[in-house]
C-alpha cells in the first residue's frame, strides 16, 4: 500500500475524483454531502491495475480549512494535486501547492478534472510551469472527467508508476503515528487514525502518547477497514487503544515507541519561502498533523529559534509549515535542524548560533552531531533522529575525538595542578576531576585515564604505586620501627605530632593504606588487622574485651575500636554476655 493526499483549490473535484476512482464516499459528515464541499480530513482507497492499493487522504479546499488540509497532508510522502479545466489555477491552487513545496514532498501527479466541461490543454501548460519549480519538479499530468470516466485509466496507471517511484518504508524502524482522527467505539474504547510512515505495529504492543508519555496497549488494529493482527509503513491505521481515555488523544497527538523520541519546544529551523526577519514574531508551526502556536527568534538571514507553546516529537531533518492565521497565509517553509539546542546566554550567542547553523542541512549527520555536541549520550542522539554510527568511549557516551583529546591534556594538567594544592594527598579524587573537567558522570573521567596515571581507590595517581610525600614516609617507617614490638600499641596524639604525623599527613598515609585509622583516631599499621585475628584466634572462645586485650597487649582505647572492626567486617561475631568469638574461614 502507499498513501497519497489530495490537494487543490475548493470545488475542483477532489472528492468526486476519489469517489470514482474508489467507489468509496471521501466525505464523512452529512454537513459535507448536504453542502457539496469537502470540510474535514476524508479516507478513501481502491486497488489500481498492478493489483496494488493505494489510499487516499482527501483534503478540504476552502480557505477556511487550510489547518485541516495540512493535518491530512503532513505525514503522507506523495500529493494528487486536482486543478479543474473550466476553472483554471486558482489561489488554494496555489496555496496548497507552496504547503507541498514547504513540506519538501517530491513525489506527485496533477488531475486536470472537469476535462469534459472544458479544453484541458491552457490548463496543462499552466499547471506544469506552476508546478516544476516546486519539490514536486516535472510531474505527469492527466486530464480526467470523474462523471464520464475519461482519463480514470490513465489516472490509474499514472498512481501505479508514482507508487513504483516512492522509496521503501522502513520498517524496522521506531513509530511515530501522527493521529489525525480520535474517537470511541461501544466496546472497544479509544480508537485514532493516522499513516503510518514508518515502522510496525502489532497487537499487544505498548507504545508512548508522546503528549505526555503516557504508554499505552495496542488493543486492535484495523487497516482498509479490515481487523489486522500487525500493519507495517506505509499503511493507513486504525489503533485501537487500551488504557487512555477519548479525552486523552487529539489530533496532532502522535503515538510514537517509547523512548525512541523526545519531546522538543525549543528547535533551531531553516527556513525558506520568506525572510526570517520579515516574519511575524508569532505565528503557527504545522506538522505531522499538529498545530502548534511558536514564537519566532530570528537567528541569521535563514534561521530561527522556534519556541513550541507544547513539546512535540521532531526529529532532524522534519519538515513544517509556518502559517499565520491572522491573514490565513502560508508565510514559511521549515526544516528542523537542531531538536535540542543549546541555551542562548550570551551576547552575541545568536550570531555565533546562525553562524553554526549555516553548515547544517537537516540530514542526519551522526559525525557531523558529535562533533558540534562535543559530548552526548548515543541514546539521545537516536532520540534525535541521527543513526549511532560512532563508537562510544565508556558507556554510551560519543565523544568529539578533538574535544576528548582536549580532555586528556585538561586531566594531566589538573592531576598535577591538584598534587601542588594538596601535596599531602595521593592523587586526586575522580569526583574533582569531574568537577573541574565539568564532564556528567565519573566513568568518563576513568576512560580517560592512560598512562602514567591510573585510577586507584576512586582516585587518579601518579606512577604504578601510590607515592607519599618524603617527610611523611619518613614518619611512618619510624612509626612502623617503634610498633615493631608491640604492634597494637597505638601512639596517643602527641607521639603522632613528634614522629611528624600530623591530622593531614595520617589522612596522607591513610589514603595511601600504609596507616589504618580506626574511631577515636587510633591508628595502627594496615597488618595488625590479620595479626589480631590470629592472636584471637589462640584464646579459649568466646572471649571477653578483658582477654582481648590482655592477648593484644594493648588498652581499652584501642581494644575496643579494634574488636568493633573485628565484628564490622564480619572476622568476629558478638555474642550474649558481651563475650565473642573468632569465625571460623
Amino acid at each position: 500500500m502507499w498513501v497519497v493526499a489530495t490537494a487543490g483549490h475548493v470545488d475542483h473535484g477532489k472528492s468526486t475524483l476519489v469517489r470514482a476512482l474508489t467507489g468509496m464516499e471521501p466525505d464523512r459528515w452529512a454537513e459535507e454531502r448536504r453542502r457539496g464541499m469537502t470540510i474535514d480530513l476524508g479516507f478513501a482507497w481502491t486497488s489500481l491495475p498492478s493489483g496494488a492499493t493505494v489510499a487516499f487522504v482527501d483534503v478540504p479546499g476552502h480557505e477556511r480549512f487550510v489547518p485541516n488540509m495540512l493535518a491530512g497532508v503532513g505525514p503522507v510522502p506523495a500529493a494528487l494535486v486536482v486543478v479543474a479545466a473550466d476553472e483554471g489555477w486558482m489561489p488554494q491552487s496555489a496555496e496548497h501547492l507552496a504547503v507541498l513545496d514547504a513540506l519538501g514532498v517530491s513525489f506527485g501527479l496533477v488531475a486536470v478534472t472537469r476535462a469534459d466541461l472544458a479544453d484541458p490543454g491552457p490548463v496543462v501548460a499552466r499547471v506544469r510551469a506552476e508546478v516544476a519549480g516546486t519539490s514536486l519538479g516535472a510531474v505527469e499530468v492527466v486530464p480526467v472527467s470523474a462523471v464520464t470516466g475519461v482519463g480514470l485509466p490513465a489516472l490509474r496507471a499514472a498512481l501505479d508508476r508514482l507508487g513504483a517511484r516512492l522509496p521503501v518504508p522502513v520498517v524496522d524502524g521506531p513509530v511515530r503515528l501522527w493521529v489525525d482522527r480520535c474517537f470511541t467505539v461501544r466496546g472497544a474504547g479509544t480508537v485514532v487514525t493516522g499513516t503510518l510512515g514508518a515502522g510496525r505495529l502489532a497487537v499487544g504492543d505498548e507504545v508512548e502518547v508522546a503528549a505526555d508519555g503516557t504508554r499505552v496497549r495496542v488493543r486492535g488494529l484495523h487497516s482498509l477497514g479490515t481487523a489486522r493482527g500487525e500493519v507495517s509503513a506505509v499503511s493507513r491505521v486504525a489503533v485501537n487503544l487500551r488504557g487512555v481515555a477519548r479525552e486523552r488523544v487529539a489530533r496532532g497527538d502522535a503515538l510514537v515507541t517509547p523512548e525512541a523520541f523526545g519531546r522538543s519546544e525549543l528547535v533551531d529551523v531553516r527556513i525558506s519561502g520568506a525572510p526570517v526577519a520579515d516574519l511575524p514574531g508569532s505565528v503557527m508551526v504545522h506538522v505531522g498533523s499538529a498545530a502548534v502556536p511558536v514564537r519566532v527568534r530570528p537567528l541569521g538571514p535563514d534561521t530561527a529559534r522556534l519556541r513550541l507553546a507544547r513539546p512535540l516529537p521532531l526529529v532532524v531533518g522534519d519538515r513544517a509549515v509556518l502559517r499565520d492565521p491572522g491573514r490565513r497565509l502560508v508565510v514559511g517553509g521549515v526544516t528542523v535542524l537542531d531538536v535540542a539546542p543549546p541555551p542562548l546566554s550570551r551576547r552575541g550567542a545568536a550570531a555565533a548560533r546562525a553562524g553554526v547553523l549555516a553548515g547544517v542541512d537537516g540530514r542526519a549527520d551522526p559525525v557531523g552531531e558529535v562533533r558540534r555536541r562535543r559530548l552526548v549520550r548515543a541514546s539521545d542522539l537516536a532520540r534525535m533522529g541521527v543513526p549511532v554510527t560512532v563508537a562510544p568511549v565508556v558507556g554510551d557516551w560519543l565523544v568529539d575525538p578533538e574535544h576528548w583529546a582536549g580532555l586528556g591534556a585538561r586531566l594531566v594538567a589538573e592531576v598535577s595542578r591538584y598534587a601542588v594544592e594538596h601535596p599531602l594527598e595521593s592523587g586526586v579524587p575522580v569526583e574533582v576531576l569531574r568537577q573541574r573537567l565539568g564532564l556528567p558522570e565519573r566513568s568518563l573521567v576513568e576512560a580517560l585515564v592512560g598512562a602514567p596515571l591510573r585510577v586507584c581507590a576512586g582516585r587518579v595517581v601518579a606512577g604504578p604505586v601510590s607515592v607519599l610525600p618524603e617527610p611523611v614516609a619518613r614518619a611512618v617507617d619510624r612509626l612502623r620501627e617503634e610498633s615493631r614490638s608491640r604492634p597494637f600499641r597505638a601512639p596517643e596524639a602527641d607521639r603522632l605530632v613528634e614522629l611528624g604525623l600530623g591530622a593531614r599527613e595520617v589522612g596522607a598515609a591513610v589514603r595511601a593504606g600504609v596507616l589504618l585509622r580506626l574511631t577515636g583516631n587510633v591508628v595502627l599499621l594496615p597488618g595488625a588487622v590479620e595479626e589480631a585475628v590470629r592472636v584471637l584466634a589462640g584464646l579459649p572462645q568466646p572471649f571477653t574485651l578483658s582477654a582481648a586485650r590482655q592477648a593484644l597487649d594493648t588498652t581499652r582505647r584501642v581494644a575496643v575500636p579494634l574488636l568493633e572492626l573485628l565484628d564490622s567486617r564480619g572476622v568476629t561475631r558478638r555474642l550474649p554476655g558481651d563475650v565473642r568469638t573468632v569465625v571460623s574461614r
